[in-house]
């Protein structure tokens, strides 16, 4: 007897901490429908981005791959035309393919610029079935009102939230597609990024009255940034994405397509709100890495909580998993669905991670240690690597969990750093980098 295959939907955010569902210990109601999601689905407690900026984490989820290895090392670089996405893996299994939203890999310098401007079909990573998206979505729409463009490279409008109206067409996709082969619908959402010319966050009117008696995450307690005054439409922001969610598994219900369609909630990374650096991202730190990640459908049906560390980069081996299809060896990550079923007593024990833009940077994250590195004379535009590094960083957050206190001075942390720094470099030579040389902080 041959087992259907499932649906799966990404419900993809952009720079949502994972501190802001209810489920991760937020205080307010926020996200009652996404709460509702991990008591009936699994939750992953400590996932992770491999790159906190957007165009770079968006080319490791489509294909499986560390940023550099894809060309993709900082924003404004096109998704090459030869790689293969989970798009083209799905669509050979016989899925229809579909992409709603901010894409956000189709530009590059004014080689390739599409920022304003339609897609062409060969710069939409495989998603040849169903498309309805902007490269650059906030160069092209605000909190309220918009544009985006259709598979036939049109202009289509769209008035009211920005949330709601990314929603509407992923509804009408649901209702109108022909439902003679699995979907496979990745729907990206840009809430609750800032709005870059408006230079704020836009949340649904209303947000900063409703949110304002918000409690600070221990990161930003005391810190400087503008959190103060940007947090209640950040949240307000959620709290719409929130309700979207229970209008797409709504309609999947409706339609009959609940118990065959899995659903994977994540988002490209967090958001420090300026205090470690002078923008949102782009650290190493868990406000800007750490994501939520929820999934719930076949196989993701235990009401189960996951404490290993888990990462984007595990995202495409278990969509390609959820289509009986195996993980290419060109994908660095692993199937979640091990962890659910128990059984994955090897699984790694730290997160890798590259860094662009502000820095040259690289860092390792495990349960109790934060160890990062920078290259002094990188520049974070231009480069994607470097074969020298400087000690930056190392927290113990099993006692200093908001990274108040760097270590990477502390003289009987010496071999501590050392035994981080051998692992940091296994990592990144697995990610196809050359043998750094981490020069070592005097103590």
């Amino acid at each position: 007897m041959t087992t259907r295959l499932p649906n799966i939907l990404v419900f993809f955010t952009d720079q949502q901490r994972w501190d802001t569902l209810g489920c991760y210990g937020q205080p307010l109601k926020i996200t009652p429908n996404l709460d509702l999601m991990a008591d009936e689905g699994v939750r992953f407690e400590n996932a992770f981005t491999p790159q906190p900026v957007c165009g770079p984490a968006r080319a490791c989820i489509q294909t499986g791959k560390y940023a550099t290895e894809v060309g993709c090392f900082r924003n404004d670089i096109a998704l090459p035309k030869s790689e293969k996405t989970i798009a083209h893996w799905l669509s050979e299994a016989g899925y229809e393919v579909g992409y709603i939203g901010k894409w956000h890999l189709a530009s590059t310098g004014k080689k390739f610029n599409y920022r304003t401007s339609a897609v062409p079909l060969e710069r939409r990573g495989g998603y040849k079935d169903f498309w309805l998206a902007s490269d650059v979505l906030e160069f092209t729409s605000h909190g309220y009102d918009g544009h985006t463009f259709d598979a036939n490279m049109q202009r289509v409008e769209f008035k009211g939230y920005r949330v709601d109206c990314l929603t509407n067409f992923a509804l009408d996709y649901l209702r109108t597609r022909k439902q003679d082969r699995p979907f496979f619908l990745f729907l990206s959402y840009i809430e609750p990024h800032h709005q870059n010319d408006h230079n704020q966050f836009e949340g649904p009117r209303g947000s900063k009255e409703k949110f304002k008696s918000f409690t600070p995450p221990g990161d930003l307690l005391g810190t400087q940034g503008d959190w103060r005054e940007q947090f209640p439409d950040y949240l307000g922001c959620i709290n719409s994405l929130d309700a979207n969610l229970s209008r797409i598994r709504g309609e999947l219900e409706m339609l009959g397509m609940a118990e065959n369609t899995l659903i994977i909630y994540a988002s490209d990374h967090g958001s420090h709100f300026r205090t470690r650096n002078s923008e949102y991202k782009r650290s190493c730190h868990d406000g800007c890495i750490r994501i939520p990640l929820i999934i719930n459908g076949p196989g993701f049906r235990s009401g189960k909580v996951i404490r290993e560390l888990v990462s984007l980069i595990d995202l495409p081996p278990t969509i390609l998993d959820a289509a009986n299809l195996s993980t290419p060896t060109s994908m660095r990550g692993r199937s979640l669905s091990r962890l659910v079923q128990g059984g994955a007593e090897d699984w790694r024990d730290d997160i890798f991670l590259q860094i662009s833009e502000s820095q040259v940077g690289r860092a390792l994250r495990t349960h109790k240690w934060k160890y990062a590195i920078y290259a002094p004379d990188g520049d974070g535009c231009k480069q994607a690597a470097s074969r020298f590094y400087h000690e930056q960083f190392l927290y113990d957050l099993e006692n200093d969990p908001h990274e108040r206190t760097n270590l990477v001075a502390a003289p009987d942390l010496r071999q501590v750093r050392a035994e981080l720094a051998e692992r940091l470099k296994c990592r990144m030579m697995e990610a196809g980098e050359a043998e750094p040389v981490i020069q070592p902080t005097p103590v």
